[in-house]
């Protein structure tokens, strides 16, 4: 299994809380490129000094939850971090991580279904009526462990290979996907020629806004962005088999933050051609990438979105294609290799 992406989804980083992604980053590029943070803690690394600035980002966190409630019997309430349906929650294993980084097991509780009413049969559990259940006998118990209000909550599996090697299953693939892009794109050029400034940026509170996005971004002052970042697979039953794992990234042509720039998104599609890298084309009409502010910054950049198609995205588990990633971060490669002056003037101009 490709080392970076199990290290990196097997760390918990929700929204706000991203300093494990952040320090793992930061160790694995030392030395390979300048590295840098903005003030709300998302993390830059740099390498060249000449040509245009080129900006790849994927976000560090995962959508989670945080702590809002112990109850007198020493049950857990919490609140979402980025957005979940509730009916994949039930019976799931989660981690509290204290203050002190400790790390607390939980499940959320759920009825045994021989004492379900049929109203209850009926309909999806509320959040606000889940707890998690860590195995305490009161307050004092959970206290006692460390836990406090405002602790992060995270879902809990072993990254692991399934039966076709090819194929990922675990958490938080959005967005350590992005994160471990940028690792291998930035180790590549440590001793590979560019012909630009390019900014490999990890950054923080994608899943509440894309607020890392538009403070590192205002940093970087890109001429060119490309958010690293995953979509919706849709090759399960009855679905519109639009997007699929295993036939490359996916080239977001709009979301509900950003419509791909157009001249970008040529030039991108022909170097796939050229190169023989399959891609998917996709869309959404909820949800958005860090690109919807990078494509701000400023007086802007043409921006585009590479997005790994992934299986059952915001929830507990997550499953993805080995080649989708190596062919994503071979685009990467690809494009950057040709962001000259030129061609970024040419692409600025063709809209």
């Amino acid at each position: 299994m490709h080392k970076h992406l199990k290290n990196l989804t097997m760390l918990d980083a929700i929204p706000s809380f991203e300093k494990e992604v952040r320090d793992y980053m930061k160790k694995t590029l030392e030395g390979a490129a300048e590295i840098s943070t903005d003030r709300l803690g998302s993390f830059i690394s740099k390498t060249g000094n000449k040509g245009p600035k080129v900006m790849i980002a994927g976000h560090m966190d995962e959508v989670g939850f945080i702590v809002t409630s112990i109850t007198d019997e020493g049950y857990i309430k919490f609140t979402p971090a980025g957005g979940w349906w509730s009916q994949v929650m039930l019976a799931q294993q989660f981690n509290i991580t204290t203050q002190k980084g400790d790390k607390i097991r939980g499940v959320i509780g759920a009825k045994a279904p021989h004492i379900l009413t049929p109203e209850e049969r009926k309909k999806p559990v509320d959040m606000d009526d889940m707890f998690l259940d860590i195995g305490a006998e009161d307050k004092k118990s959970v206290q006692a462990r460390g836990i406090r209000i405002g602790d992060m909550m995270t879902p809990y599996i072993e990254t692991t290979v399934l039966s076709d090697a090819k194929y990922y299953l675990g958490k938080a693939f959005d967005n350590r996907v992005g994160c471990a892009a940028v690792i291998d794109v930035m180790q590549h050029y440590q001793n590979a020629a560019h012909p630009n400034q390019l900014y490999g940026v990890a950054t923080v509170q994608e899943e509440v806004g894309l607020r890392g996005a538009r403070t590192s971004a205002y940093q970087v002052s890109p001429d060119i962005g490309i958010a690293v970042d995953t979509t919706i697979s849709h090759d399960f039953p009855k679905g519109s088999k639009e997007t699929a794992l295993g036939q490359g990234p996916a080239i977001m042509i709009r979301d509900s933050s950003m419509i791909g720039h157009k001249g970008l998104r040529d030039f991108v599609l022909d170097i796939a051609d050229k190169e023989k890298i399959p891609v998917q084309l996709t869309s959404l009409t909820r949800g958005g990438t860090d690109g919807g502010q990078m494509h701000l910054a400023k007086n802007g950049a043409p921006t585009i979105a590479f997005c790994l198609p992934v299986r059952y995205l915001h929830s507990h588990t997550s499953m993805i294609h080995e080649d989708d990633y190596h062919h994503l971060v071979k685009l990467l490669i690809a494009v950057i290799d040709r962001l000259d002056d030129a061609a970024v003037e040419a692409i600025t101009y063709d809209a």
